[in-house]
């Protein structure tokens, strides 16, 4: 039987993570994955959505290149030739996993892994032969799958999950999206930019309804400008597959409605994969389908470890990537911090982008802070109008008192890759004078953030 120091159930980005720390630290290392090496995210999640993004994006661009001084004729779309790019982005992206794995020499065991005593994996491989594994420290990071409910059941074909979407055959005239979360705006965006007819279909009374509730309204705005039909407190009842077309009975707050649609996408959240990986043989405890752990990811049972979508906390690939490390490094008996869950960046790749981190508005209130808030809107940014995006704004809020940055909230054209600037500044405790004082590049979106918390500030120069 072969003897590690540590295997690690799975091989997303919460997995291929964390075995290449362990690797870095001197431990023998393995790890055991079933089907393609960076689990959903970089095979069904995170990379090929923005791959099918960009390309909406580019298509959009296209569209509109009067609006650049541009004559374009007859510009259209290959959709077969779309998703091929997507799943070519996903592809390079998993070979370069394995290139990860032989450079950092850790085993990849393929096959499906179930826990047993004596900190043992059992590993069945595509032949249904299985082999046993052995640990001194096994990290389960199976993810999660898309969640379903009794009134949608996914079938593949009419009723789908995100899977089925980045892959489809042909490109639906018709869609209804049920959930208004990242994975449901961003589709909700690539089809209605193709040029399928969307509709969004959201439970509460917002869409993306984690966000602060100014981003949320700005958002369904720039949705319904686009042609994207939104009904926001209203929940599908019932399908009907039995015809050509799906029929959805919609409940809204108006009575019953129904729509008709080539395809409905299910994206009402996430499923934890607990189910049949031995928890139970081992005893591990679990709760609302989560595994139940401590602050460094210890089960209740020594030696069995747990991280990602599977424990409690954001089901994000940084955050994933996040605990592993700090599980591993605290294995290895280093110093470290616990991870600060009020300081995770949450981003949504639809368009506009939306990025956000710590508390909104309401929260802040709630929690009895006295509030200095910003706002700057990229229609005043000189980068934003050159670049043909000026709707959205940036937000901050700060704590009156001692100048704590206790939110930031950003929706625009590349809001996703400025929002680690609060998410540092908020790391090292950073007030609002010092981000005023922080010299900012113009012309850049990023000025926005200065602009905001200089607008929070009454010392806003451009507004």
């Amino acid at each position: 039987m072969s003897k590690y120091d540590i295997i690690v159930l799975g091989s997303g980005p919460g997995g291929y993570v964390t075995a290449i720390r362990a690797s870095q630290l001197g431990f023998k290392t393995a790890i055991v994955e079933k089907e393609s090496l960076g689990g959903v995210c970089l095979n069904w999640g995170c990379i090929p959505t923005k791959a099918l993004l960009k390309s909406a994006q580019v298509f959009d661009y296209l569209k509109h290149a009067e609006d650049y001084g541009l004559t374009l004729k007859d510009a259209d779309k290959d959709f077969s030739a779309v998703v091929k790019r997507s799943r070519d982005v996903a592809n390079g992206m998993s070979k370069g996993v394995q290139f990860l794995m032989k450079k950092n020499k850790i085993d990849v065991i393929e096959g499906y892994g179930k826990l047993k005593a004596g900190k043992k994996i059992a590993v069945t491989d595509k032949n249904d032969k299985t082999t046993d594994y052995e640990a001194d420290n096994i990290i389960i990071a199976t993810g999660a799958r898309s969640r379903e409910l009794p009134s949608l059941k996914q079938d593949g074909k009419k009723v789908i999950g995100y899977r089925e979407a980045m892959t489809l055959k042909e490109q639906p005239k018709s869609m209804i999206v049920v959930g208004s979360g990242a994975i449901g705006v961003e589709f909700a965006h690539f089809y209605n930019t193709m040029g399928t007819e969307v509709t969004v279909v959201e439970f509460l009374p917002n869409l993306v309804p984690l966000e602060d509730e100014e981003v949320s309204k700005q958002f369904e705005r720039s949705f319904k400008k686009a042609g994207i039909k939104v009904m926001t407190n209203s929940s599908v009842e019932s399908l009907d597959t039995s015809g050509k077309k799906v029929k959805a009975t919609v409940k809204t707050k108006k009575g019953e409605e129904i729509l008709e649609a080539d395809i409905v996408l299910s994206a009402v959240g996430i499923k934890t994969n607990i189910e049949n990986i031995g928890l139970e043989d081992l005893g591990i405890k679990t709760d609302k389908d989560k595994i139940l752990v401590d602050e460094w990811y210890k089960t209740n049972v020594s030696g069995i470890y747990a991280i990602g979508d599977v424990v409690a906390g954001p089901a994000l690939a940084h955050v994933a990537s996040a605990e592993g490390i700090t599980c591993v490094e605290k294995i290895a008996g280093m110093h470290v911090e616990p991870i600060d869950y009020g300081n995770i960046p949450g981003c949504t790749y639809a368009t506009p982008e939306i990025a956000s981190v710590g508390m909104t508005e309401k929260q802040a209130k709630e929690a009895g802070y006295e509030l200095k808030i910003g706002k700057f809107p990229f229609s005043a940014s000189g980068k934003a109008k050159a670049a043909g995006t000026p709707d959205g704004f940036v937000k901050v809020i700060f704590d009156a008192k001692y100048g704590e940055w206790l939110g930031c909230h950003m929706i625009g054209a590349g809001v996703t890759d400025m929002i680690a600037e609060a998410v540092l500044g908020r790391k090292l405790e950073t007030t609002g004078h010092e981000v005023l004082k922080a010299i900012h590049p113009h012309p850049t979106m990023s000025e926005a953030v200065m602009e905001a918390v200089a607008a929070a500030y009454d010392e806003v120069i451009h507004l």
